[in-house]
């Protein structure tokens, strides 16, 4: 086996524990957006913390190729990372939203309506959606 093989092969068993560390653990954000998104209550099964490449996504439709991502505070530092991230998904042939974690807090119908839409037009590219006010 090649360096190479075994360098990819510990790569991806080590993103796997990851995800699987972060399904057991969830924010409390992707948890409540997760009971939304269950149970393919939306006409669509999501699965969470998919390994994607490199990255592991925080909710994923395969059937849909529709990538939820729930961005919190951190991810404001990390704008050209995110933006790396949301690229090298797409070339894969996934569409990403990015929902700020303080739209699933504060307005969570709001997100679950985005979701909904992202999932009924399949033409529309990525997108990040953002709480301009509290409400």
């Amino acid at each position: 086996m090649r360096a190479q093989s075994r360098q990819q092969l510990k790569f991806r068993a080590l993103l796997a524990e990851r995800a699987q560390f972060m399904r057991h653990n969830p924010t409390e954000t992707e948890h409540t957006l997760w009971l939304q998104l269950s149970g393919s209550k939306l006409g669509v099964a999501f699965k969470r913390q998919v390994p994607i490449g490199k990255y592991i996504a925080d909710f994923v439709a395969p059937a849909v190729k529709l990538v939820v991502e729930v961005d919190g505070a951190y991810h404001s530092q990390r704008v050209v990372a995110d933006a790396r991230r949301t690229r090298v998904l797409e070339r894969l042939g996934y569409r990403v939203l990015r929902l700020e974690a303080e739209v699933v807090s504060r307005q969570l119908p709001f997100a679950v309506a985005a979701i909904r839409n992202a999932l009924r037009d399949t033409t529309r590219v990525s997108l990040t959606l953002h709480v301009t006010s509290a409400r």
